[in-house]
């Protein structure tokens, strides 16, 4: 299993629709273009939206596992993926990309523990 880079490309924010449809939130997102995440294997990298976390794992798990060329033809980097956060008023765009490097082998408590 490998490592993954996750890198925040692109933050969107659609104001018409948070004045129409949303209650106001405080720190609803706080993602940054650029910003850089390192999942070990499939594991949730910390600091990671949660909400972003459950669109992006099965394609973080596909990569880390060896995986490529994700809907056959779909990125250029077929070690990658280009995949965008369920939030509808502020969506934001993530770069998948499997490393080379090996995941750390971590034990369940090891895990909990993070």
């Amino acid at each position: 299993m490998k490592k993954c880079r996750i890198t925040v490309k692109r933050v969107a924010a659609y104001e018409d629709l948070m004045k129409q449809y949303e209650n106001p939130l405080s720190n609803a997102c706080d993602m940054a273009e650029g910003q850089v995440f390192i999942a070990n294997g499939w594991e949730k990298p910390e600091g990671f939206c949660d909400s972003a976390w459950e669109t992006l794992s099965p394609f973080v798990m596909t990569l880390a596992y060896g995986g490529e060329d994700i809907y056959s033809g779909w990125m250029k980097n077929k070690k990658s993926a280009m995949v965008s956060c369920n939030d509808g008023f502020r969506p934001v765009s993530f770069l998948i990309e499997a490393l080379e490097e090996d995941a750390e082998e971590r034990t369940e408590q090891e895990r909990k523990a993070k």
